[in-house]
């Protein structure tokens, strides 16, 4: 929300002074400070610059319910707070746009926004091509130390993410929260980068260093709630009704949400333009490469049933991503709503909520059962010929495809090592069938996601109190290259793989009783596009297995998950290449027969012409 506004001449303005903006607006040699507060009979501006006397710098009050001021002796870096007066009660808040703190119950601090992001042109790879890395900034590598890890300790950890290939970093949520332990989703002020992490220069600094490196930067967005703890928005200006959280939240039913009654007001401008305009900070301020919403579900309805619609959070979401495409194209948005609803990813001209991609409930869900299913009979390749084949509004690249995510290895549900095998959780029933996962998220169609320490052969489960057990790395190294192969295969980087970045997929053999699925997958079709993934999902190992191919010649096997390099504990027992048969089979031209081993995926590609 800016507007132009002039200023007459008092202790607390400069004469006939134009500003634009909200919260703490840098001149050139003062500093304005705008706040929404519109029950209050006066705000005043309290800092470093006036001793922290409210009688210094009051406010003057606008029309539409905001205060501003200008106080030409404040400077970045000075901490700052608003005295607010209604009624008989003063008190005070940190400025809801604020863009630092010094903690979530500090102060706030002028942040000063000129960066040198050193020429900064980085260009988002094609949503096709994209390998995306789920992570948590405090917990993903902390350098030694027992405090939280940060922006700077993350991208000593680059070097590992190059070696796997992915080109995509999914931040999880780093606006101010409480304490320094957190997963994120508890923003207390949603403008301010926590400090524990580095603050606004740590993460500008981490995203330029991030492009330099080859990674787009996708960030995790929480505006289904703000807090509910350590939320100077609560009550901003002591105006609410049923004692709900005022200006800036529902206060009837529509506040409550499963982490408490903070939903936002979608339905109030002043709000929407709040939440617009942090959505636009990330991509404008930050350089960030998109975002990732969380729990859309609790945007558009009240609660989990879908039933209770919130129409005003549905266009608020719509308006946002309109505006995130139009001022950068190539921005992902991603919705996190697992409801399987195809309007999250409609554009908004069809009635849609114009999000880019979703997570995708009917992948995870369904492969995660078959891989951990403790016997062999209890898998059913229906789910998983179903999960390969499902798609949003005819477009593969709507989804996003994953076994693990922060939600998947916590909240009662462990990692998929564990979850196969809690008390020995690196076993080869284990290894093999984590392996066997991997390779399905990055041979499906769709947008493939790793959550951290998947490469690292990870167990447990997600806590923000642990950092990843970077000894794994050397121990089970194996399986970092067998994810950077699998890796390489779906970005096509030796040119002998580009169905993997396609739209199609043809689940043409699925064998429920020895548990065998086979696929093709293509762009256009044809030598060096078509890719032919077959997966074993049974502890047995097939001699000369027969599957369908699509066309004559030599197949060559560019990978197989039971390569002993990948794991001491693996056979290396698959066969090679295949040469086609001219006899019809699976509904292809032709077919050919392979060594399977046990829980075991081989990919076959013909040589481009």
């Amino acid at each position: 929300m800016s507007q132009t506004i002039t200023l007459n001449a008092n202790e607390a303005a400069t004469p006939t002074t134009s500003v634009e903006g909200m919260g703490p607006i840098i001149l050139e040699d003062a500093v304005a400070f705008r706040v929404w507060a519109p029950h209050a009979d006066a705000v005043s501006v309290i800092g470093d610059f006036n001793q922290w006397n409210g009688q210094r710098n009051p406010l003057q009050k606008e029309p539409n319910g905001n205060w501003v001021a200008i106080v030409e002796n404040a400077k970045p870096g000075d901490h700052y707070k608003y005295e607010i007066t209604n009624g008989e009660n003063t008190f005070q808040r940190i400025d809801p746009r604020v863009r630092q703190v010094t903690n979530s119950v500090g102060n706030g601090v002028i942040h000063q926004p000129d960066f040198d992001w050193q020429g900064d042109d980085f260009r988002m790879p094609h949503w096709n091509e994209l390998v995306i890395y789920e992570s948590h900034v405090g917990t993903f590598y902390r350098d030694g130390k027992d405090s939280v890890g940060t922006f700077e300790d993350y991208t000593k950890k680059f070097d590992h993410l190059q070696k796997l290939g992915i080109n995509a970093l999914q931040i999880m949520p780093i606006a101010e929260f409480a304490g320094d332990y957190s997963w994120g989703y508890n923003p207390a002020h949603p403008y301010a980068i926590e400090e524990a992490y580095g603050g606004p220069v740590g993460f500008k600094t981490f995203v330029r260093e991030a492009h330099r490196a080859g990674f787009a930067v996708i960030l995790d967005v929480v505006y289904n709630h703000f807090g509910p703890s350590d939320l100077d928005l609560w009550q901003f200006d002591a105006w609410s009704e049923n004692d709900k959280g005022g200006i800036y939240f529902y206060n009837d039913y529509r506040s409550h949400t499963p982490w408490g009654d903070t939903r936002p007001d979608y339905g109030r401008g002043e709000v929407r333009s709040y939440i617009r305009d942090n959505a636009m900070m990330w991509l404008e301020d930050y350089h960030v490469d998109g975002l990732r919403y969380d729990m859309t579900l609790y945007i558009r309805s009240v609660d989990a049933s879908g039933h209770q619609e919130i129409p005003e959070g549905w266009g608020l979401t719509q308006w946002i991503n309109r505006e995130i495409h139009s001022l950068k194209p190539s921005a992902i948005t991603i919705a996190e709503d697992l409801q399987n609803n195809d309007y999250l990813t409609k554009p908004d001209s069809h009635g849609g909520a114009g999000f880019s991609t979703q997570w995708d409930a009917k992948f995870v869900h369904p492969i995660r059962d078959v891989i951990t299913q403790p016997d062999d009979s209890g898998r059913d390749m229906r789910k998983v010929a179903d999960a390969l084949s499902h798609s949003y509004n005819a477009d593969a690249f709507q989804r996003v495809v994953y076994t693990e995510s922060h939600d998947e290895v916590a909240n009662g549900k462990s990692r998929v090592p564990s979850e196969i095998d809690r008390e020995d959780p690196d076993n080869w029933f284990a290894q093999k069938r984590t392996t066997l996962g991997l390779a399905l998220v990055l041979t499906a169609p769709g947008i493939p996601m790793l959550f951290q320490g998947q490469a690292l052969l990870q167990d447990g489960w997600f806590t923000d109190t642990e950092e990843l057990d970077w000894d794994n790395a050397c121990e089970y190294g194996g399986i970092g290259k067998l994810t950077s192969d699998l890796v390489s295969l779906r970005l096509n980087r030796s040119g002998v793989s580009k169905g993997l970045t396609g739209q199609h997929v043809d689940v043409f053999h699925i064998n429920d009783a020895d548990k065998v699925v086979a696929y093709r997958r293509r762009y256009d079709g044809g030598k060096g596009d078509d890719v032919i993934v077959v997966a074993n999902f049974s502890n047995r190992h097939f001699e000369r297995y027969e599957f369908g191919l699509p066309a004559e010649g030599v197949w060559k096997r560019r990978f197989s998950s039971d390569q002993k390099r990948y794991s001491d504990q693996f056979g290396n027992q698959a066969s090679g290449d295949v040469t086609a048969d001219a006899a019809p089979y699976d509904g292809q031209s032709h077919r050919g027969q392979v060594d399977l081993p046990p829980y075991t995926v081989l990919i076959f590609s013909q040589d481009p012409e």
